[in-house]
């Protein structure tokens, strides 16, 4: 009989707690897209990435010339210049491949561009987010704009708006 009162206990402390969590629902590619320095750097960051890929294009436009070029020429080398060639065309096509990986592949120039342009923004989101939390005492946010999947909010637990408020951002 004691186990089971001891076990009725435990349970409702559990469910009185979890009936008392306060939450809120935010969606921060919201409140990003409203934020004038984000579609800046957001700007700035497209632009670095066109010009990178303008680069890597014409480098890619000199290696298709390349083998344009020695496809037609091929009948008339001595094996020893057909080898050269082969060669040429293997470092430049090594050299493209490089260039993107450099620039676009994982921990690449655009991740560390997006790092120092995007990172502070978010960071003053996320400080906005936790004083708003400490603020109002929720105990967690939900951020419905991505990786978590939220099937259902009730739009006034979208606390949005609030946040931009905090930032000093007109919606």
């Amino acid at each position: 009989m004691k186990k089971l009162f001891v076990l009725l206990a435990i349970i409702a402390t559990t469910a009185v707690s979890a009936i008392a969590q306060r939450y809120a629902i935010i969606d921060t590619r919201y409140i990003l897209d409203k934020m004038p320095e984000y579609a800046e750097a957001k700007k700035k960051l497209d632009a670095t990435a066109n010009m990178w890929q303008k680069e890597i294009d014409n480098k890619q436009a000199e290696l298709e010339t390349m083998y344009r070029n020695f496809e037609a020429e091929k009948v008339m080398l001595s094996p020893e210049l057909i080898k050269k060639r082969e060669d040429e065309l293997f470092n430049k096509e090594k050299e493209v491949r490089d260039l993107q990986k450099k620039r676009f592949g994982f921990e690449g120039d655009l991740f560390a561009e997006r790092q120092k342009l995007i990172k502070p923004i978010q960071d003053k989101v996320y400080t906005a987010v936790q004083k708003l939390a400490v603020a109002r005492s929720y105990d967690f946010i939900l951020d419905k704009s991505e990786g978590i999947t939220v099937i259902f909010a009730d739009p006034k637990l979208d606390k949005s708006e609030d946040v931009l408020r905090e930032l000093g951002v007109k919606s």
